[in-house]
């Protein structure tokens, strides 16, 4: 990884960066983020609500051929891979449930599955934490993995009372064995956008390093408006690390490099934002089969061209839309600000600014049509 990326603030380490025509840390920040890795372990009872629960994570409805199974064809004690096509890079791993045995040693579990790889571990249960799965979260603890959470899944017959209730019975189980400041999420395995699962994703975002929260962040399939704004944030910083390399490029007196870097990175960007909106046609009649609706009317709520289709025609349209709209105004005040060698830098650097984030506030209005037809909001 980049060491670019080792900070705390993504953002400030770019404009650092950019002041100091660091291009190749800028390079390697937009790469970095562009193809971002991620693995998340789900421990617990294989079930049908731990199974909906995986796909749900992965944007995919029982009925699609990649979804995980129940009962699955993995053997109990076996872990199994859940990778996923849209984000190759972001895999979901199905650990087995902890024994019953009070023999169970947590340091042989830890090491035959290798809990400590992934960047987080979710320990799943449908009614409350074992004494063995509270073993492990010690275990882990102990060895410095601070991203270990215990999620309450949610059944068909679960009501809002009996969560509750299910919820402080294991909080006090957690008391009792020792475990501080205990936390529980209770989750949908079905409608992650209910419950406290966007409670548990602000937690972890808030653990992982920034890089692997930010590769979560897109990863995850788009179910609330809260979650389309923070991913059109994510991308903004995207778009600032490719307006910063398009202004260092710009600055490299080689003809037309600037314009063949600004269009195809912007191409990447944009298909990435709209895969991880779930704009495209594939993710949304995933969506629609998840939740019962027709796959057409979703699709009909996208007024933006990019949310149908990434192409680099539209967006070197949109580029040299934006050069136009900066031409006068942009031009004088990068001339009052900046000494001469920077000027032709500052107005790239602006120019892919604004065309991106324009594309991405377009595409993130679509998104949020979208969410509020699925989750009701806009009927």
């Amino acid at each position: 990884m980049a060491d670019v990326l080792r900070s705390l603030n993504l953002l400030e380490t770019l404009k650092e960066s950019i002041e100091k025509s660091n291009i190749s840390d800028i390079r390697d920040a937009l790469e970095d983020m562009l193809i971002s890795r991620i693995n998340i372990a789900v421990s617990g009872e294989r079930s049908v609500e731990k199974a909906t629960f995986i796909n749900s994570l992965r944007g995919l409805s029982q009925e699609d051929e990649e979804a995980a199974r129940f009962p699955s064809s993995v053997a109990s004690e076996e872990l199994a891979v859940n990778s996923n096509l849209k984000h190759p890079d972001f895999r979901l791993w199905d650990l087995p449930s902890f024994p019953s045995d009070p023999s169970f040693e947590a340091e042989d579990y830890i090491e035959r599955f290798k809990v400590l790889r992934y960047n987080a571990i979710i320990i799943t249960f449908s009614e409350s934490p074992s004494a063995n799965s509270v073993a492990v979260w010690r275990e882990a603890r102990s060895l410095q993995k601070e991203t270990v959470y215990f999620v309450l899944l949610a059944s068909m017959k679960d009501t809002e009372k009996t969560l509750e209730v299910k919820k402080a019975a294991s909080l006090e189980v957690l008391k009792s064995e020792g475990v501080p400041l205990p936390m529980v999420f209770l989750v949908q395995p079905s409608a992650l956008e209910k419950l406290n699962f966007l409670k548990l994703l602000e937690v972890m975002r808030g653990d992982l390093p920034e890089i692997r929260a930010h590769a979560l962040l897109l990863a995850l399939p788009t179910f609330s408006n809260s979650l389309v704004t923070q991913k059109k944030d994510a991308f903004k910083a995207l778009v600032w690390a490719a307006a910063s390399l398009s202004g260092g490029v710009s600055a490299i007196p080689v003809p037309l490099v600037a314009s063949m870097v600004d269009a195809t990175v912007a191409v990447r960007i944009l298909t990435k934002a709209q895969i991880s909106l779930c704009l495209d046609d594939e993710s949304l009649q995933r969506l629609a089969r998840q939740r019962g609706l027709d796959p057409a009317n979703l699709k009909a709520l996208r007024t933006c061209a990019l949310s149908v289709e990434i192409s680099k025609s539209e967006v070197k349209r949109r580029l040299a839309e934006a050069e136009k709209e900066t031409s006068s105004m942009t031009t004088r005040l990068v001339e009052l600000a900046m000494p001469r060698h920077a000027r032709s830098v500052s107005r790239s650097f602006t120019i892919m600014l604004q065309a991106l984030n324009n594309a991405i506030d377009d595409m993130g209005a679509d998104a949020e049509k979208v969410v509020a037809m699925v989750t009701g909001e806009g009927q």
